[in-house]
């Protein structure tokens, strides 16, 4: 396969998981929003997103204060912001577009449809229509491109590279999310009720809530939290499950492999294996 080839299979997939990825944070923290709490607490809530995205100084530029309004138009609907949910979008099909060749009819629709009916929406007509069915919408539109292209693709070096692209996008996504909250976190002195649902927000954040209640049937805590996201295998979107993911698509790779396991201490000479630490220690 041609490198550039590669390289846009590779981005088409990064960027339509970092579009989910942002929609369902925006959406939990919208959700948040809604908890009674001061002003000065929930814009600080709405900066962390931006940080999380290095994104501080961009925002800067346009927007003159950091509150729910100015920080959604800018995420969701700003074609000058590159991590906007919107260019995430166009810079998907733009990258299905230069291979469409390469990929079948069934994914290529999937993910031109996405975008056309998205450009045709103003950020005023996504909130009269309620921005939390926006945000279902963009996770629906994902999940289905997913399926259409684990489900027609034919299984080789394309397909190799498109997964590869969505699980280091996915792990990003989830180790800057729980470093980032993980502190914020840590720092709060509230043990009832508000801490209780910010740790829920980091959960449903990525899908993990629910999973949560099922594995541990206990109280949030933090070093569950971070032992569920960072070392359960069988969490798709924690992070040793995203690592395992990412070798086995190298391994694919003859050159790459050795190297490739090496970077995520593993031993080549044992078949790849790596075994699960014994023990969590607490972030610090």
């Amino acid at each position: 396969m041609l490198s550039r080839t590669a390289d846009h299979l590779y981005w088409l997939a990064r960027y339509t998981e970092r579009a989910e990825n942002l929609a369902r944070l925006l959406d939990v923290s919208y959700q948040m929003s809604l908890v009674p709490q001061s002003i000065a607490a929930q814009n600080e809530n709405w900066r962390a997103i931006l940080a999380l995205n290095s994104l501080e100084a961009a925002f800067a530029e346009t927007y003159s204060g950091v509150n729910v309004d100015n920080v959604l138009r800018f995420m969701v609907a700003d074609a000058t912001n590159p991590s906007s949910i919107y260019s995430c979008l166009r810079a998907a099909r733009e990258n299905a577009h230069a291979v469409r060749g390469t990929l079948t009819a069934e994914m290529w629709e999937s993910i031109n449809a996405t975008w056309i009916e998205l450009r045709q929406q103003t950020f005023e007509q996504i909130l009269a229509r309620g921005i939390s069915e926006f945000f279902d919408w963009v996770k629906l539109r994902s999940a289905v491109t997913r399926g259409v292209t684990f489900g027609t693709m034919l299984k080789d070096d394309a397909l190799h590279f498109i997964r590869l692209g969505g699980l280091l996008e996915r792990g990003d996504n989830t180790a800057r999310i729980l470093d980032m909250q993980y502190h914020i976190l840590r720092q709060s002195d509230d043990e009832g009720a508000s801490d209780f649902y910010r740790w829920g927000a980091l959960l449903r954040s990525l899908s993990a809530f629910q999973v949560y209640r099922k594995v541990y049937r206990d109280a949030i805590t933090p070093a569950r939290v971070a032992e569920l996201l960072i070392l359960r295998m069988d969490l798709p979107r924690s992070l040793h499950a995203c690592a395992d993911g990412i070798v086995r698509m190298l391994q694919l790779r003859p050159h790459a492999a050795a190297d490739c396991q090496r970077c995520f201490g593993r031993d080549p000479a044992s078949g790849g294996r790596a075994a699960r630490p014994a023990s969590f220690r607490s972030h610090r």
